[in-house]
């Protein structure tokens, strides 16, 4: 193993290209590639929606990917101190930078409701976990899940634990823990081993369940659902729900790329490397629609169910299908797996500012900032009980009816997140140094080209719209 020094005032780096890859991959594979994406896609009518978002993924996000991963590999430490490092080369304002502390704040209050919503998952692993021990012991294991439940204790499930604050503190307190303690572990001893070992058995997981839909449920509607286009279907408020989700599914605008970037040994191909990424990503996407719809079309249910079709649908779903109760399992496993991997990368970012920027160690920025998030997340938690009368942003239209998570929640994805990729495209667009874009990211003359010529004009055009539509929802014709 060759390391590479970080900036950070430590020998920090991964150990090879796939081991990038892999780290990269498991920071975008999570919650939106697995419940936000299925749920757009069956909103919004399946293939219109699909096929325009494969669109936005590499003629936007690709784009946007490549540029956080040149900056930083160019920058060789945390998100700011990259992006003022490339400023510097470019002979242009190190203020360029401040982007870099917007994304680390962005970073640092989505991981903290990521954690919230990964505990309903770790919740509903550990009900189906108990469901299929007791198969076990009954002496059937291929039983269909939750024998004995009506639908309407099957669906009162999501409520009874959002009634329950203690219930949903500990999910939360023991997520952000193996978060926390993973990142503290640090670059190679942690988050590369967390990936390693991780990533291998998600795609694993995924490939099976998938394979099991495919055979028990109805892939042939489920295949024509997602990738049947009826172009009416895709209106303004689709094609926008489709440009978000492909920079959100990215991970783009938290600076968690730019952070995992810092620590690629030298002489790796970005662009390819970027290509691996962004192709991961989609075909993960892709394939968990071609996972969970075949088996809500085989059992009669809405596909449009919303954000309840990971929690209370599928679950109606295991209850009446062959192995339900192992399937459920896994299948819960399997979001969970990419719930912490998503959320490694998250708490990464601020825990290598407070490196890099205020000389911390690791451990105690991990601490500090694992500590913080945990906080901010306790109060989203409560804002589902005893605190649900409480609109932290209720004097603003858009956030008026919104919970303490969904505003925090809604603040990032409408405004923090857009900011930091139309950002990040204006200055490697317009500002950042030729010579070192070319030499660094060693594109083809034509390849360079076109990545430039995306980035510094139609990145800059698309994200404004993700910015504006979801600061003013009505000229989307939406409420």
């Amino acid at each position: 193993m060759v390391a590479i020094s970080n900036g950070q005032g430590g020998e920090q780096g991964w150990s090879s290209r796939s081991a990038f890859i892999l780290a990269a991959i498991g920071a975008a594979v999570g919650l939106g590639n697995l419940w936000r994406f299925p749920t757009l896609a069956g909103e919004s009518g399946g293939g219109a929606f699909v096929i325009f978002y494969i669109g936005c993924v590499f003629l936007l996000g690709l784009p946007l990917l490549l540029a956080e991963i040149f900056i930083g590999r160019a920058g060789q430490t945390d998100a700011v101190g990259s992006i003022r490092r490339v400023a510097e080369q470019s002979r242009v304002s190190k203020r360029w930078s401040l982007f870099g502390g917007l994304g680390a704040l962005a970073a640092f209050l989505i991981v903290s409701f990521y954690s919230v919503v990964a505990g309903w998952v770790l919740y509903y692993a550990g009900v189906f976990a108990a469901d299929f021990g007791s198969a076990v012991l009954a002496g059937d294991p291929f039983r269909g899940a939750l024998a004995g439940e009506s639908q309407e204790q099957i669906a009162g499930r999501m409520g009874n634990l959002f009634a329950d604050p203690m219930l949903l503190l500990s999910m939360h307190f023991l997520f952000m823990g193996a978060t926390l303690f993973i990142v503290a572990r640090g670059v190679s001893g942690g988050i590369e081993k967390a990936a390693t070992w991780l990533m291998p058995a998600f795609f694993v997981l995924l490939i099976a369940i998938t394979i099991y839909g495919a055979f028990v449920g109805n892939l042939g509607e489920a295949a024509a659902f997602l990738f049947t286009p009826d172009w009416s279907k895709l209106t303004p408020e689709v094609m926008n729900s489709a440009l978000g989700q492909a920079l959100f599914s990215l991970s783009l605008g938290v600076a968690g790329i730019i952070t995992y970037g810092s620590y690629i040994r030298e002489g790796t191909k970005l662009g390819s490397t970027a290509a691996a990424i962004a192709f991961a990503d989609t075909g993960v996407a892709l394939i968990a629609g071609l996972m969970i719809f075949p088996i809500v079309f085989a059992v009669g249910l809405d596909p449009a169910a919303g954000p309840t079709l990971v929690f209370q649908t599928l679950p109606f779903a295991f209850e009446s299908m062959p192995a339900g109760s192992l399937i459920g399992l896994l299948f819960f496993v399997l979001i969970l797996v990419a719930a912490i991997t998503s959320s490694i990368s998250l708490l990464e970012v601020p825990t290598a500012w407070g490196v890099g920027e205020l000389g911390w160690s690791r451990t105690t920025s991990a601490l500090v900032f694992g500590a913080g998030a945990f906080a901010i997340g306790v109060l989203c938690l409560l804002g589902y009980n005893v605190l649900s009368d409480v609109r932290p942003l209720g004097f603003w239209s858009i956030f008026a009816e919104t919970d303490i998570l969904d505003t925090v929640d809604g603040f990032t994805g409408k405004i923090m997140l857009p900011l930091g990729a139309l950002f990040t495209s204006l200055f490697i667009g317009w500002r950042a140094d030729r010579r070192l874009l070319e030499t660094t990211t060693g594109l083809s003359r034509g390849m360079f080209t076109l990545w430039r010529f995306l980035l510094a004009w139609l990145c800059p055009i698309a994200v404004t719209i993700i910015l504006v539509t979801g600061l003013f929802p009505s000229l989307l014709g939406a409420e």
